[in-house]
């Protein structure tokens, strides 16, 4: 059996306007992992996949309907091709499984295809760099979430904080001071896809608004770089504040989001917004050692379903 894991993620500043050119940072969550097991199929020519968290198996010689099977046998095909490798003739059976929260913003389908692409290159004593494992996910990630920007995939590939503009090379950010983030769940599903193509329907119909919106977006982000880079790590807080109140300009909060912000912040966090697509799914609060328990606390009480605490350095 050959075994490979990916990390989740969450967008820490920039999400939605990095899909129409400006910077954001993400940073991989590295506790929370998805898996890909790779064995010999007995008795059969064929790859079986199964996705343990969705009760499915896949064949992939079969049609199938769902984007979550398309994008599983998508990634499968994608990398036997750039190995070299004959789908046809193998005989492998893939299981999958995740702990990243499914449809939560946090890349699940995102670090089930980076693990995947992991486990067959390792299956086949190949060795892959984090770009071209990168560049395969995100033909994936074109099937899960419509015009992504590219920056999970990039995350994920290389699990570190990374700066990104669509269409540019993505630049690792070296984290001078350690800071922590509690991610709070709504338990309220949220398909990226959504959120993006209602803000695209929004951003057609008064582009120039839209446009200034990204355009403030994209200077916070700025910000939030150059104090990463300094290790002035809590002037994250009040950019993560100003996202948060432009992302509601945008459409894309939810009174749910609002609630655990507000909670999150009354109780002691530095700052706190929603991340990923929004309209659900989680927000992510930054906090330090003397009021995390506090906030932890808060968000619960405040009705989040779980809440993970992520170092991020």
């Amino acid at each position: 059996m050959t075994k490979a894991s990916a990390a989740g993620k969450v967008i820490l500043l920039g999400e939605h306007a990095v899909v129409y050119g400006r910077p954001a940072i993400a940073v991989p969550v590295s506790d929370v992992r998805a898996t890909a097991e790779v064995t010999p199929l007995a008795g059969d020519v064929g790859v079986l996949i199964v996705a343990e968290d969705l009760g499915q198996s896949y064949r992939l010689d079969e049609p199938c309907e769902t984007d979550a099977a398309r994008a599983l046998r998508a990634t499968v095909r994608n990398t036997l091709q750039h190995l070299g490798v004959q789908a046809e003739t193998q005989a492998l059976r893939i299981v999958v499984h995740s702990q990243v929260p499914i449809a939560r913003g946090m890349g699940s389908g995102t670090a089930v295809a980076t693990a995947l692409v992991r486990a067959l290159t390792k299956h086949y004593g190949r060795h892959l760099t984090p770009r071209t494992v990168s560049d395969l996910v995100f033909r994936t990630e074109v099937i899960l979430h419509g015009t992504p920007s590219g920056i999970d995939n990039t995350v994920v590939a290389f699990e570190k904080p990374v700066h990104f503009t669509k269409g540019q090379r993505a630049h690792i950010l070296e984290v001078r001071g350690e800071f922590i983030l509690l991610i709070a769940d709504t338990g309220i599903r949220s398909k990226t896809r959504d959120a993006v193509e209602q803000v695209r329907r929004a951003w057609r119909a008064d582009p120039g608004r839209y446009e200034r919106l990204f355009d403030r977006i994209g200077a916070i982000v700025e910000e939030g770089r150059r104090a990463i880079i300094a290790g002035q790590v809590g002037d994250l807080g009040h950019l993560m504040h100003r996202n948060q109140l432009l992302l509601r300009d945008l459409g894309v909060s939810s009174p749910e989001l609002d609630r655990l912000v507000r909670a999150a912040e009354s109780a002691g966090a530095k700052g706190a917004k929603l991340s990923g697509g929004g309209k659900g799914g989680c927000m992510i609060a930054l906090v330090d050692d003397g009021t995390r328990a506090e906030v932890l606390s808060s968000l619960l009480s405040a009705g989040a379903s779980s809440v993970i605490t992520t170092p991020v350095r």
